[in-house]
């Protein structure tokens, strides 16, 4: 019985070791297409590409969280999914705003850099998603990062569809839309997460 709950325990702590080194590459990517898309958004004008590099930072920063939680116990796991929906849900409200301050501006986004750099955000979530892909049932903490990993690619198609139509169209209400759109989908999962993040909370707090 003991050999058996020592193979146990390494198994998991093999398997906290695997999420960790997991979760610091996608960590280090996120962060670093805040940068470029953020840099992005500002030269071409773009809501959809602002969108978008705010929803990287929320995710670096859902990164560092759940990669602070790791190796913690099922109630600080379920605190920090709920802390993940409300970052999740501000980021959205957030970009609705901007959306909204920008509704009478007459101002069209430069399309060819807003296409460039989707495409680049776009391969740098696949990375992340195939990462993250094995670990999506390995417990709550995993399955809401790699639902941001998930929609990030939602977001990355938003915004090369976006530059295309601001390109054909010369306006730039398919940038907001995307923008818009994107929100919804923070404010969706965000939703999803804060509700399993609380009924996990719940039931463990519970627990003997």
């Amino acid at each position: 019985m003991k050999s058996c709950c020592e193979d146990k325990a390494g198994e998991l702590a093999e398997l906290r070791t695997r999420q960790g080194r997991v979760l610091g590459v996608v960590l280090a990517i996120n962060a670093i297409m805040f940068v470029v898309e953020a840099t992005g958004g500002i030269v071409a004008r773009s809501t959809a590409l602002l969108a978008d590099s705010l929803d990287m930072f929320g995710d670096a920063s859902v990164y560092a969280l759940s990669l602070w939680v790791l190796h913690r116990g099922p109630v600080w796991r379920a605190r920090t999914a709920v802390i993940k929906g409300a970052v999740m849900g501000l980021f959205g409200a957030g970009i609705l705003i901007e959306a909204a301050l920008k509704l009478g501006s007459e101002v069209s986004p430069e399309a060819h850099t807003m296409s460039a750099i989707g495409l680049v955000a776009l391969g740098a979530n696949v990375a992340c998603i195939v990462l993250l892909f094995r670990h999506r049932t390995d417990d709550l903490n995993l399955r809401s990062t790699w639902l941001c990993s998930r929609n990030d690619i939602i977001a990355n198609l938003g915004v090369i569809l976006a530059a295309i139509a601001v390109g054909i169209v010369g306006s730039g209400w398919p940038d907001l839309l995307v923008g818009a759109f994107i929100a919804a989908l923070f404010l969706r999962s965000a939703g999803s997460v804060l509700r399993e993040g609380i009924v996990e909370l719940r039931r463990v707090s519970r627990a003997p």
